[in-house]
């Protein structure tokens, strides 16, 4: 299911949202290398609590899309290389994207709230998380019919949760904000009688 084995352009061609998502996330590092082009990127695209405080609310969503450094980025990106594919999939172009969307900003929307005015963040782990919490989601409504997606997706999701105590510098509110909220969202969009529903649209020619 998460065993990758599209060549660079059967991927782009099947997963568009997400070859898109990536190659904007690489992008925005490499401008972010660059002096002058990099400070002005972090100047006005991180989270700084205390700047969204005073009204620079779009920061909840471009901090999705700014890393700290390539490991950061390269975690991250790895996970929506390996994990969005399916989703995009399974729940289609425009319900993925609100997924990693909604997800990445309500995470970061945590974050505003619950740490205080002197946090800065940077990352699109909410949005990752929102991709694990709709997986959840589908797990629940597969939990009978195909226990081997359980075995499969709990774990990846237990592990990425502890894991987001045991680290240092992570942002647990994004992530578990990202996590609850691409749960709901998937709940509203994965049920099978929706998913059956598009299937018949899309074979009759209906977006």
């Amino acid at each position: 299911m998460f065993s990758r084995t599209e060549n660079f352009k059967q991927y782009t061609k099947y997963y568009p949202v997400v070859s898109t998502l990536i190659a904007i996330n690489l992008i925005l590092y490499v401008l972010s290398l660059l002096p002058g082009v990099g400070t002005l990127l972090w100047n006005y695209g991180i989270q700084a609590n205390f700047l969204v405080q005073k009204g620079e609310w779009w920061r909840v969503f471009s901090a999705m899309f700014l890393h700290a450094g390539f490991m950061h980025m390269f975690f991250n990106m790895f996970s929506l290389y390996l994990f969005g594919p399916e989703l995009e999939k399974i729940a289609g172009k425009a319900r993925f994207i609100t997924i990693y969307l909604v997800s990445g900003i309500v995470g970061n929307m945590a974050t505003y709230i619950f740490y205080d005015s002197s946090y800065a963040s940077l990352g699109a782990s909410g949005a990752i998380f929102g991709i694990f919490g709709a997986f959840g989601a589908l797990v629940y409504y597969t939990r009978r019919t195909m226990p081997m997606l359980r075995k499969l997706i709990l774990p990846i999701i237990i592990i990425s949760v502890i894991m987001t105590f045991l680290q240092p510098n992570v942002n647990v509110f994004a992530h578990l904000g990202g996590l609850v909220t691409g749960f709901i969202l998937g709940l509203i969009y994965l049920h099978p009688k929706r998913i059956l529903s598009w299937r018949k649209q899309k074979m009759a020619g209906r977006p």
